[in-house]
């Protein structure tokens, strides 16, 4: 995977060296060190120049990011995958119910990751797995895949400093408040592995609004937008706020219309982390969701 990118230096950053300049685009040292290791990685009008170096109004610099490694853990297996957008930076994807984000023990080939490592071994491409946001197994929607370690640090402080924006559907039991902010802080329970509970007193703060969009056969379609990004948050507020999400085996296991819990990643809104073009996706609310036609 080649990434070129060539920065035409103004008056606003003339006197400035070229790490400060880089630094200022959102490059790591990480990145600064693989650039500095690479063949023709940095080029001051068309030649190599130290990091060091001055730049003036009217210089050209360009950037050569090359990563010829790949995921080796994660192995190769075809996929239908939903790619909404995708540029030389970033992939965005609708994914799948019962696809796990990540290989893990019980999980080496039916992932995410497996079918995007597929994508880009087909392409003949280098490809390192990049996931910026993550979606539990069972909820659908939309995902961040960046495409390359520049992308992928600009977008990682992004999600840090909450510039990426997303808005969750859900369906929920029973008649919600019209609107609110559950205000609850999360922690894991005791005696389980993966489950969370509301714990006041080691929990971690978590907040989450809700927003009731409609009410029908007994279920609400709730859109939900998250301050802070616990494990399960929206699935343990809701069930917090007594109206859990059905289909949800962890925190509403009786419950069995729909074989999974009912959350759809639905809208994404970012600043693209190298054009800085203001991008929005949505994704439709999938059928097994639309629980207009539940009895």
């Amino acid at each position: 995977m080649k990434r070129i990118l060539t920065y035409h230096i103004d008056l606003h950053s003339s006197g400035k060296n070229i790490t400060a300049f880089l630094k200022e685009k959102g490059y790591s040292r990480h990145i600064l060190t693989h650039l500095k290791r690479t063949e023709y990685g940095i080029l001051k009008n068309g030649k190599w120049a130290y990091t060091s170096e001055q730049l003036q109004e009217g210089d050209e610099l360009t950037i050569q990011i090359v990563e010829e490694g790949f995921s080796s853990q994660i192995v190769p297996v075809k996929m239908e995958l939903v790619i909404v957008y995708e540029d030389e930076d970033i992939l965005i994807l609708d994914k799948a119910a019962d696809t796990p984000i990540h290989p893990s023990i019980n999980n080496y080939e039916n992932t995410l990751a497996n079918g995007i490592a597929d994508y880009f071994s087909n392409k003949g491409t280098a490809f390192t797995y990049r996931c910026i946001n993550r979606l539990d197994r069972d909820t659908t929607g939309l995902l961040i895949i960046a495409k390359n370690m520049l992308s992928a640090a600009i977008l990682s402080d992004m999600v840090k400093s909450r510039k990426i924006h997303r808005e969750y559907l859900a369906a929920a039991i029973g008649k919600t408040p019209d609107s609110g902010k559950i205000d609850a802080p999360i922690a894991r329970r005791e005696d389980s592995a993966i489950e969370r509970i509301v714990d006041y007193e080691h929990g971690e703060r978590a907040v989450t609004y809700f927003r009731r969009l409609s009410y029908k056969n007994g279920y609400s379609l709730v859109s939900l937008k998250l301050e802070t990004g616990r494990t399960h948050q929206i699935r343990v507020h809701m069930k917090y706020l007594g109206h859990p999400l059905p289909g949800d085996f962890l925190y509403n296991p009786e419950y069995t219309r729909i074989k999974r819990q009912a959350l759809h990643s639905h809208r994404l809104e970012l600043e693209h982390p190298i054009t800085k073009e203001k991008l929005v996706f949505t994704s439709p609310l999938p059928p097994d969701m639309q629980f207009e036609e539940w009895d």
